[in-house]
């Protein structure tokens, strides 16, 4: 069988984050927005790591695979696989019909998060649409084009070491770049496990199931020497919604890389309780160079309001500082937008963003996806079901303080004012210029004796705290809040931080 994993990146998607549902790219109007901009159009990111997979297991099945990307001819084949996003999910219907009109013999599947979640879209199409993980049809092809059910539920994979290796040989892969992570390329992407315990009522990694399950340490270890050896990868960007869950497993896939036969470059996402000096100290030592962490919102009441639990004392502020002293980035993602929002809330949150200063700041309309409690919360406050408009920067709701021309201007002062200041650059430099930090910190090694010329190495203590807030901030102000990557990806795109500041 000839097998077509058909793609789109309309809009700029990037599909793998949002829980599967997918996040678009910042789009800047004027000089210091189109700079912002540009570094996530520099970005060009792996597809779905369920292609990776199914690539893979297909090919080892005796089928042939072929990537198809943005393809208009739409060849013919005997089977045409789709894996939406939401933004892409009007483009993607579009290109199911022309599949039907054009070759009424070829078989179309829809898998991911959108198939999961919003299966009525694809009524009145020739296509199966799958309810549960892509790789369950390794196992559940026939099975699955054997039956005329439009909508077919697979479940998910009971063990994820039951995965093969990811075969990237069919993808553009020496493309494959993340650069707010990294400054070594080509980058891939890998898991070590899947799943999260929490149950926030928007994020939609929990919409499948409520639980984390871990692949075996070793054969991570092994996946990332293959993606070493066969393709030259050298950073790895690690899609676990919730690394380092189970500490003991952390351990073990931490050894594992210090194994490697070179050092590469990696990066997470977590809560910063899962991630301590220990822990960071023991990765960074094997090649973590980046870790993702929602903040969101200082806002006791929005956290409150929407099942978020905030924690007292500034732990983020002082994670922040302790990652950086550790030569490590920090991603955060931010959040503004939400139905109660106003123009003080929302400069809260930028004024929040400043104060604890990390390396990438990304500020995210609130976005309401299909499947989660949030949306159902609040129904009668969604403004446009145009789902190609549900990028994450763009504002799809009814708000009861400000207009919508409102939250985009404010949305666009935020990643503005954020980074366009020196106390960013002058907290941030040495992740803009990693080469140029190692070259001085190997020359002050000389005038040093003793000091290791990594800088990381000696890393300097974490500084103190920041005040929780400025005079006359509201009540309801937390100097801080806990959160989680599940929650900074699912309502947060992946952020890119422009190159200089002025």
């Amino acid at each position: 069988m000839h097998i077509i994993l058909w793609d789109t990146r309309h809009g700029g998607a990037f599909k793998d984050f949002a829980g599967g549902f997918g996040v678009g790219q910042f789009r800047g109007h004027g000089f210091r927005e189109k700079l912002i901009e540009r570094q996530y159009t520099n970005d060009f990111r792996a597809p779905p790591l369920a292609f990776g997979y199914l690539a893979a297991g297909f090919r080892e099945r005796g089928h042939t695979v072929e990537y198809a990307l943005e393809q208009a001819q739409l060849p013919a084949a005997d089977l045409y696989l789709l894996n939406p996003a939401l933004m892409t999910l009007p483009h993607e219907l579009e290109t199911i019909a022309e599949i039907n009109r054009r070759h009424p013999q070829t078989q179309v599947v829809v898998v991911g998060q959108v198939a999961s979640t919003m299966a009525e879209s694809f009524a009145g199409l020739n296509c199966r649409v799958l309810q549960g993980e892509p790789e369950q049809l390794l196992w559940k092809l026939d099975e699955v084009l054997q039956t005329n059910q439009q909508v077919q539920s697979i479940g998910t994979v009971a063990n994820l070491d039951s995965l093969p290796f990811p075969d990237w040989s069919v993808f553009p892969y020496q493309k494959f770049r993340v650069g707010y992570d990294f400054w070594k390329f080509p980058t891939a992407y890998i898991q070590s496990s899947r799943g999260c315990t929490l149950s926030c009522s928007y994020c939609p990694y929990i919409i499948l199931e409520n639980k984390v399950r871990t692949r075996s340490a070793g054969l991570v270890g092994e996946e990332l020497r293959r993606g070493m050896d066969l393709y030259g990868f050298q950073s790895f960007k690690f899609r676990d919604p919730l690394f380092g869950a189970k500490k003991k497993h952390l351990q073990e896939v931490a050894a594992e890389i210090g194994r490697l036969p070179r050092k590469i470059q990696f990066s997470v996402e977590s809560r910063i309780e899962h991630l301590t000096r220990e822990t960071l100290e023991m990765l960074r030592d094997v090649g973590l160079t980046s870790v993702t962490v929602g903040i969101e919102t200082p806002s006791r009441d929005t956290l409150v309001k929407y099942k978020r639990a905030p924690v007292k004392g500034d732990k983020q502020g002082q994670f922040v500082d302790l990652c950086r002293g550790l030569g490590i980035r920090v991603v955060s993602g931010f959040m503004i937008g939400f139905p109660e929002d106003t123009r003080q809330s929302i400069r809260e949150v930028l004024r929040y963003a400043k104060q604890v200063n990390p390396y990438a700041a990304n500020f995210n309309v609130c976005t309401p996806y299909p499947g989660t409690g949030f949306i159902s919360e609040i129904q009668d406050k969604i403004a446009s079901r145009d789902w190609s408009r549900y990028d994450v920067y763009t504002p799809n709701l009814k708000y009861e303080h400000l207009t919508t021309e409102e939250v985009v201007e404010l949305h666009r002062d935020c990643f503005r004012q954020y980074y366009w200041r020196w106390a960013w650059l002058r907290g941030n430099w040495q992740f803009l210029l990693p080469r140029l930090n190692a070259a001085v910190a190997g020359l002050a090694s000389w005038f040093q004796p003793g000091a290791d010329a990594n800088p990381a190495a000696n890393p300097p203590a974490a500084s103190e705290p920041a005040a929780s807030s400025p005079s006359g901030a509201s009540a309801n102000l937390l100097p801080i809040v806990e959160s989680n990557t599940r929650q900074a990806d699912a309502c947060s795109g992946s952020p890119a931080a422009p190159r200089k500041a002025a």
